[in-house]
């Protein structure tokens, strides 16, 4: 595969993504938390940002666009629903819009709840999803401007893409995630192995991220609100997956593990 990556850190616990192509020197930006890490990476790699893609227009995400795009001239993408918000946007893409980053090439997933315009980047031939803040290893998002179900079918989406993706979220949460999921789901054996693997990996100071979508498939609980013994261990047996989803991302926003 031509491309490359790179995980930035930024912040207290964000990421940014490098995505570079090898056959024609391009390189995209997901996200930027903060400028001076970013350009630190792009400079130690000898790579020039050719666009920066955006999954949404919280501040954490975002704040870092103005000093990169003016030291390298870089195109800004990011979702049209948003595109007030997203400083410096020069693209506003919409749902399937392809996105080519040199001979990588891509298409735009809205993905709602998080935010109302949140979209993530699929890159299928590269096996690669940028999730932004929608679904992170082991957890999900906060629905700060849509209601839980929102968010829940934007989850469904990707749930349903290739297991084999490699899913780069916005942000290092997986151990608080691992443990509110294993209050939830405590015999699930994949969740602990991904548990165990996360705690080992922070321990020596690595990235949690990228995880695999098949995996994510079987131990984040935020994607199996649709499990009948999810719900029953919830106390809503034969209750809506919607309604499913919207009281386990309430048990997480109040969870003090």
């Amino acid at each position: 595969m031509p491309a490359e990556i790179r995980l930035v850190p930024c912040l207290s616990d964000n990421y940014a993504v490098l995505l570079h192509d090898d056959v024609t020197d391009a390189t995209a930006v997901v996200d930027v938390p903060e400028a001076t890490p970013v350009i630190e990476a792009l400079e130690k790699e000898g790579w020039t940002p050719t666009h920066i893609l955006i999954t949404h227009h919280h501040a954490d995400h975002t704040q870092g666009i103005p000093a990169v795009k003016a030291r390298y001239g870089a195109t800004v993408v990011g979702p049209k629903a948003e595109a007030a918000e997203i400083p410096g946007l020069d693209v506003a893409v919409v749902d399937g819009d392809p996105v080519a980053v040199g001979s990588l090439v891509g298409r735009v997933l809205e993905t709602p709840g998080h935010t109302k315009g949140h979209v993530s980047y699929l890159f299928e031939g590269e096996d690669l999803l940028f999730s932004g803040d929608t679904l992170f290893t082991l957890g999900c998002g906060r629905p700060f401007e849509c209601d839980p179900p929102v968010l829940w079918a934007s989850l469904l989406r990707l749930r349903g893409l290739p297991e084999t993706l490699r899913v780069f979220s916005g942000h290092e949460y997986t151990l608080s995630n691992a443990r509110f999921a294993l209050s939830v789901d405590p015999d699930n054996a994949d969740l602990a192995r991904m548990f165990a693997e996360a705690e080992a990996r922070r321990a020596e100071g690595l990235p949690t991220i990228p995880s695999r979508l098949a995996d994510e498939i079987l131990a984040n609980p935020f994607l199996r609100a649709d499990d009948p013994a999810m719900a029953e261990r919830l106390g809503l047996a034969g209750a809506d997956p919607a309604a499913v989803f919207t009281e386990l991302r309430e048990r997480k926003s109040s969870f003090k593990g």
